[in-house]
């Protein structure tokens, strides 16, 4: 719950963050009635230790090497990209786009979330996602995200677009904007002209 906080906080989501402490506080008045029902189990739990001990490290090794070659695969695809866009970093183009996750979705058809849904966005019109409903400011930019529209963009979105509805600081770093960009590039779809 703090991490989901401090997404929306990152975003600058003041009406969200409100919620998240009243939801905490429902949880631990659910914790405590947690407790007892695992203090019985007690006595079972010291037959069953090895069993949860080996299901533990058998799921996260599982996890792992599937998460590997995704990524390696989704590296490899940065070559194809144009400069600067082919030497960024992919893990750290994934790492900088949790800043923007918990507004914007990338998969095809993941509908939107506070966020327009950002599968395509590559040289797409801003302003122009069916079922979103976007600031007059953004509408009437004019722009096209092209990768370095978005650089300057996603630097300080409120400089670039005065009026926009996205509450989000930027990406101050030069190397996390690029890596984020290729990582949307790679992640939504871009096809090379």
């Amino acid at each position: 719950m703090v991490a989901l906080g401090l997404a929306l906080a990152a975003c600058g989501g003041p009406k969200q963050t409100a919620p998240a402490p009243s939801t905490p506080a429902a949880e631990p008045a659910a914790t405590p009635a947690a407790e007892p029902a695992a203090e019985p189990a007690a006595a079972p739990e010291a037959a069953a230790p090895e069993t949860a001990a080996t299901e533990t490290p058998a799921a996260e090794p599982a996890a792992e090497p599937a998460a590997a070659p995704a990524a390696t695969d989704a590296a490899s695809a940065f070559a194809g990209l144009p400069a600067p866009y082919d030497t960024a970093d992919y893990n750290r183009g994934k790492r900088t786009f949790k800043l923007c996750q918990s507004c914007h979705l990338v998969a095809e058809g993941a509908g939107n979330l506070v966020g327009p849904n950002l599968h395509g966005v590559i040289n797409r019109a801003a302003g122009s996602v069916e079922g979103f409903t976007y600031s007059p400011a953004m509408t009437a930019s004019g722009k096209v995200w092209t990768p370095d529209e978005l650089e300057t963009y996603l630097e300080n979105p409120a400089a670039e677009v005065p009026g926009t509805a996205m509450s989000f600081a930027g990406v101050r770093n030069p190397e996390d904007r690029k890596a984020v960009i290729a990582y949307l590039m790679v992640e939504s779809g871009y096809k090379p002209e």
